[in-house]
């Protein structure tokens, strides 16, 4: 319950200021190729229930629902580069911190179709913890193409999180560390 209060104090205090982030972003976004700003995709939440994760979008308009380190890097466009290097691209999940489907810290939600990553993350009662925008695993280098070192990971995360911990995450995540993107060269 403090998480999830946390979590909403926390958009409310940021979500304005992003707003000056978000239109230039999303004009960048439109000038450089065609499709939505908005990229949409189904994600496995809390209890394994489905959500519509909300990124800002990098790859052409007309691609197909792919993991990230799935996807050919020559499918991202060019304002897409810059937007995953400085992981701008992930602003737009506070839309999702601040409607319970994730939190800002948390297992990076995964895709229906990685169904060991499931499994696994099943097995260590990882599903039991809400997902979030950024987390251990990020900050350890270690991405979805990796499904047992990231379940163990995640597992350790939702078993000794703190307050104080999920603090030093988003101080770390905000300071640039973790990784960056995962899409093959």
């Amino acid at each position: 319950m403090i998480k999830r209060l946390t979590d909403i104090i926390g958009v409310v205090l940021v979500l304005p200021l992003l707003m000056f982030i978000w239109i230039p972003v999303a004009m960048a976004i439109l000038m450089d190729s065609k499709g939505p700003v908005l990229f949409r995709q189904i994600r496995v939440g809390l209890d394994e229930r489905p959500f519509i994760i909300f990124k800002f979008r990098t790859m052409r308009f007309d691609m197909d629902d792919r993991a990230s380190h799935e996807a050919s890097k020559t499918m991202i466009t060019r304002v897409g580069r810059i937007l995953r290097r400085t992981k701008v691209d992930e602003l737009p999940q506070i839309l999702n911190v601040l409607a319970g489907s994730m939190s800002f810290v948390g297992p990076r939600p995964c895709l229906y179709s990685q169904s060991l990553l499931i499994e696994l993350r099943r097995q260590k009662k990882v599903f039991q913890c809400r997902p979030g925008i950024t987390g251990l695993a990020q900050l350890s280098g270690v991405d979805m193409s990796n499904p047992e070192k990231l379940s163990k990971i995640d597992a350790e995360y939702c078993h000794s999180r703190s307050d104080w911990g999920d603090f030093v995450i988003i101080l770390r995540t905000v300071m640039g560390h973790g990784r960056g993107d995962a899409a093959q060269a």
